[in-house]
């Protein structure tokens, strides 16, 4: 699942795994004679392949015959960057192991259906490395649209072959009051609202076949005061929430079976002045926040397990004046902040151990008038940037080190105030929340140049003031 708040896009990228290797099962290479009074060991080899189209999280590859264990694969971390894997060196496999890999668990954020071929065999006298994964996106199904004016959110599906937009029957269904931000767990089931001025979340189930919202249970639930924008983590375990008037974030557990939100141990943490986003990094181990009062970008090291979050070394770190929203490309390597009162996008390298950030060469980027949300492709090689004052959208080819040079053609027209800005999982479509006139605007993207064409019958109406926008499939 994807989702944005006035812009973050939790996107894909080049293929970089990073691999972590959990309950590890098999059979062990061992001594198979004493010439000479010395033991021979046996030959062991390893057993690998290829992963290809891999932008989601936590693809799980299995093994369990008779060797291997289990693998957990994420599009994010630059240790394979050819897509290469191996199951556990440490697991020594003679000639003679027989080997049956399989996808046990299929990656979400966004959903993907991977496929294995080559998967089942013996191993011989070499190492195996025909093993072939391959995956892709799954279609994106619904569009939700938090209506800040009307108090609801617009629920819609999409036509996967041209990105329009159709109302779910229905639609609109009712949030609190002034909902400003709007995000899906990765698993499609849930969906969560943050609602200023009653500083709750509103939690709402989602019909898979319809794509209507029900409320949770329980819901809605209390936040912080002012809560100003919503993130759910890539394992959809947790929900962070930005308490725009009270310098913290809110964060819950999500109940795996009914969607509802319980408040985590230590829970609001400390953030800057007035944080206005947060978004959760695509392999989920930091949470950023944009805090638009001091202009700063906190990075919060998300506890293992917990939920819990923590400050790593040098956070805040400064950006822009009037900072809005954020997008980390889905390697890993690069973050992005409109900074609307400085009419411009600053980048950043993230330094994939500690969290930390430094500006890049060229930064900051000169954008359109008020900036406020950012997106970044799935295959991480386009930055798109509404500006809510010149009713445009800012189209930037992302380049080595993370340098940003203008489209042809860019900017391109929006409709009145652009509040958000959304790219669909595919890489197929944009879609941006049109503020004063109430209405989404789909473009489709030109695969070669990347420049946007409006699709037929948009804008499509939404509520009163639309200001975020979230994808499922």
């Amino acid at each position: 699942m994807k989702s944005v708040t006035h812009g973050v896009s939790n996107s894909g990228g080049p293929i970089a795994l990073l691999f972590a290797f959990l309950a590890l099962t098999g059979c062990h290479g061992g001594v198979v004679g004493f010439p000479d009074g010395q033991p021979t060991i046996a030959p062991s080899y390893t057993i690998g392949g290829t992963v290809s189209g891999l932008v989601g999280s936590r693809l799980v590859l299995e093994s369990p015959s008779n060797c291997c264990g289990q693998l957990i694969a994420s599009a994010g971390a630059v240790t394979a960057p050819d897509g290469t894997f191996e199951f556990p060196s440490d697991i020594a496999l003679g000639s003679g192991t027989t080997y049956d890999v399989t996808v046990t668990t299929q990656p979400t954020n966004p959903s993907q259906t991977c496929v294995v071929a080559n998967g089942i065999g013996t191993v011989s006298h070499s190492n195996v490395t025909n093993i072939s994964v391959t995956c892709t996106t799954n279609p994106s199904r619904y569009l939700y649209v938090a209506n800040l004016g009307s108090n609801d959110v617009s629920a819609f599906t999409i036509d996967t072959g041209t990105g329009a937009l159709a109302a779910v029957a229905g639609s609109p269904f009712p949030s609190g009051n002034a909902p400003d931000s709007i995000a899906v767990d990765p698993t499609g089931r849930f969906a969560y609202v943050s609602n200023q001025t009653d500083s709750t979340v509103s939690a709402f189930t989602i019909d898979r076949r319809t794509g209507a919202l029900k409320a949770v249970t329980g819901s809605p639930f209390a936040a912080g005061p002012g809560p100003s924008s919503v993130a759910i983590d890539p394992s959809g375990s947790f929900a962070y929430v930005a308490n725009g008037n009270a310098a913290s974030v809110s964060v819950y557990t999500i109940d795996a079976s009914t969607g509802a939100l319980t408040t985590v141990s230590g829970s609001p943490f400390p953030a800057g002045i007035s944080p206005s986003f947060v978004a959760v990094q695509p392999l989920g181990q930091y949470a950023y926040v944009v805090n638009e009062g001091d202009g700063t970008i906190s990075v919060l090291s998300i506890g293992s397990g917990t939920g819990e979050l923590s400050a790593v070394s040098g956070s805040p770190f400064l950006t822009g004046a009037g900072a809005r929203s954020l997008a980390v490309d889905s390697s890993v390597r690069f973050l992005y902040v409109a900074d609307a009162n400085s009419n411009v996008l600053s980048a950043f390298a993230v330094e994939p151990n500690s969290g930390t950030l430094t500006a890049i060469g060229g930064s900051p980027f000169a954008t359109g008038t008020h900036p406020y949300s950012v997106a970044i492709d799935p295959l991480d090689r386009v930055v798109y940037v509404v500006n809510e004052g010149s009713d445009g959208i800012s189209a930037y080819a992302l380049g080595v080190g993370g340098a940003l040079t203008p489209l042809v053609g860019s900017p391109f027209a929006t409709g009145s105030h652009p509040s958000c800005v959304l790219i669909d999982p595919t890489g197929s479509f944009v879609y941006v929340a049109n503020a004063a006139v109430g209405s989404v605007s789909v473009y489709a993207i030109d695969a070669g140049s990347k420049s946007l064409t409006p699709v037929g019958g948009e804008p499509f109406a939404a509520g009163s003031n639309p200001v975020s926008i979230a994808i499922s499939d």
